[in-house]
């Protein structure tokens, strides 16, 4: 597009006429319009006066002048754009910069934060102790962060990431608009740049304004490429180079040459760049991640530990940890529930193990052996054989609870249908969201009531049972008085049954107190 300057209408003797004139002054015309148009005029003849020669005001074309300057830059830039390409987009830029300011005492305590570190020390270290060592570790690293330091270490990654910025500007696609047959990072080649039509490069050369002016042109770049080569193991620009390159793009920039090519394209004379420095808070990010995978690390940890000590409790009293006899109010059946974030049956694994307890041991050996205390003993007081006895009856009564809870959610049964066909409107229908929701509360709450019931009444049992081992070890008896009768009438040793089923009891609830309590220690 060529751009020519109007011609100011003349009377016929040559001079301007006067009513022409007035009427300028009070139609408008000549105003704004005609200031703009003076003021692109204005900068048209400073870019002819250039000593840049970017740009040809007078036919609008983007000359090969300033290809080669881009060309130039592109030979600086081009290695580190193979070394840096993904560097703003990773995390890694971030930690870097952050650990270049740590002194080796601090990136110690840094290292005794990693996830490796800490789950090596969870191997030798009790995990209350190892959270207590972390949080300590975790105040001392976190007090090297203090405002200024912060404030230092979120300049440093500026600096740095508009360097990157500026060295992955696309400078290739640009360079193809004026020489098309240009090869990709070939130095050797010598390019044949042509004068093109200026409006071609127009957003080219203001993405290039967005890089080029947050650069940080007096930063001490000695020591940002000496880090840099640290970070990548070469060097990503060769430090003399720079140095000479510097000066030069500097006056460039004063001059702003390119900001006038601009605003002469887009006949625009008030055409400003809001290119804006990086200003990316990265240690508050820092912190807050670091913390998040040490507190991921430690719950981790937390419930390896918690279902180890699941699988050892549960091999202690069923001598197996896959343990299976609840057919409904299953793990299983909780692939339904959470398609739909749902919690689901949120009690199953442990009203396996307190179902499978009683069915396999408790209805056969606890049985026999209260049915032989109670029924053969001559208990001192009634009181004490009551209690036992009643304790013994609320678990029998907890037992046939839960199978008759588990029959209730088989596939045929009322509940089961209820809560299938909720679930089923459950994605359309708000109402049946929340109908689902509250089943599943009362189901599970039903579940955590008689797991409660029968860690209370097992526990009675076990107290009871471990007054009569002490009892029985005792010369004069205090609780029951014909321990030997008892012996006789036993199939087994009656102190080695005491204490077996004793221990039965004890592992059986520590195990429900697992899930009940989520004990971990």
């Amino acid at each position: 597009m060529t751009i020519t300057e109007p011609e100011t209408p003349k009377s016929s003797d040559g001079k301007e006429g006067i009513f022409q004139r007035f009427f300028s002054i009070f139609s408008g015309i000549g105003g704004p319009d005609a200031d703009k148009k003076k003021l692109l005029r204005s900068i048209g003849k400073e870019l002819s006066r250039s000593r840049y020669k970017f740009y040809k005001p007078k036919g609008g074309e983007a000359l090969p002048g300033l290809a080669k300057f881009y060309f130039e830059v592109y030979k600086i830039a081009a290695p580190a754009q193979v070394l840096l390409g993904n560097a703003a987009a990773s995390g890694a830029l971030r930690s870097f910069v952050i650990e270049s300011f740590l002194d080796s005492e601090q990136r110690e305590l840094s290292e005794r934060l990693t996830d490796t570190h800490i789950t090596e020390r969870a191997k030798t270290v009790p995990l209350r102790d190892l959270q207590e060592e972390i949080k300590r570790d975790m105040g001392a690293f976190f007090s090297v962060f203090d405002a200024e330091t912060s404030r230092q270490m979120d300049a440093a990654y500026a600096t740095l990431i508009s360097f990157v910025k500026f060295v992955n500007f696309d400078y290739y696609f640009l360079l193809k608009k004026f020489d098309s047959t240009l090869p990709e990072r070939s130095f050797s080649y010598h390019p044949r740049f042509e004068a093109i039509n200026a409006e071609y490069v127009l957003e080219d050369i203001q993405d290039f304004l967005e890089v080029f002016l947050p650069l940080d042109l007096d930063a001490e770049w000695e020591k940002i490429f000496s880090a840099l080569k640290e970070y990548r193991k070469l060097d990503v620009v060769q430090p003399e180079t720079w140095a000479k390159f510097v000066p030069a793009i500097a006056e460039l920039r004063r001059s702003g040459v390119l900001e006038q090519i601009v605003r002469h394209i887009k006949k625009d004379p008030f055409w400003e760049i809001d290119a804006r420095k990086p200003a990316e808070r990265i240690v508050e990010s820092f912190l807050q991640k670091l913390k998040a995978q040490i507190e991921a690390v430690v719950q981790r940890l937390v419930q390896e530990k918690r279902s180890a000590r699941i699988e050892e409790t549960a091999n202690q009293v069923f001598g197996t940890s896959v343990v299976l006899r609840m057919r409904n109010y299953t793990e299983k059946a909780n692939a339904a529930f959470q398609k739909r974030l749902l919690g689901g049956y949120v009690h199953a694994q442990a009203m396996n193990y307190l179902k499978a307890y009683l069915i396999d041991h408790f209805k056969k050996d606890i049985r026999e052996l209260v049915d032989l205390l109670i029924i053969r003993g001559q208990w001192t007081t009634n009181i004490l054989s009551q209690q036992l006895s009643d304790c013994y009856h609320a678990i029998m009564e907890t037992s046939e609870a839960i199978i008759q809870f588990d029959d209730a959610l088989a596939d045929e049964g009322e509940t089961a249908t209820r809560l299938r066909s909720a679930l089923a409107r459950a994605d359309r229908d708000k109402d049946a969201m929340k109908l689902v929701r509250t089943m599943l509360k009362d189901i599970n709450d039903k579940a955590s009531a008689m797991i409660s019931k029968a860690a209370i009444n097992l526990i009675g049992v076990g107290k009871h049972l471990k007054n009569l081992i002490e009892d029985y070890q005792k010369t004069r008896h205090e609780l029951i008085v014909n321990w030997k009768e008892i012996e006789g009438q036993s199939a087994r040793p009656i102190k080695e049954w005491l204490i077996e089923d004793y221990k039965k009891i004890y592992h059986i609830v520590q195990l429900l107190q697992y899930f009940v309590k989520g004990e971990t220690e």
